[in-house]
């Protein structure tokens, strides 16, 4: 069996020069790892694959935007 090959993936809304975080495609079986592409040799967090969609969807429908008066 070959190796799979991974990469991280920055969003494609990042410009050239801006810090974004990136995740690792294709991320292992469960889990969503991400780091600060800023500094690539830094702490990879894991989250359960499950909470990083249910982020991304949060943040796509705009839910996450402060709300304080």
């Amino acid at each position: 069996m070959d190796p799979i090959s991974r990469k991280w993936r920055k969003s494609s809304y990042s410009g050239a020069d801006d810090g974004c975080v990136e995740i690792l495609t294709p991320p292992p079986a469960g889990k969503a790892p991400i780091r600060d592409s800023k500094v690539p040799q830094g702490h990879v967090i894991m989250f359960p694959d499950t909470a990083w969609i249910s982020f991304v969807d949060a943040v796509q429908r705009d839910e996450l935007a402060d709300h304080a008066p």
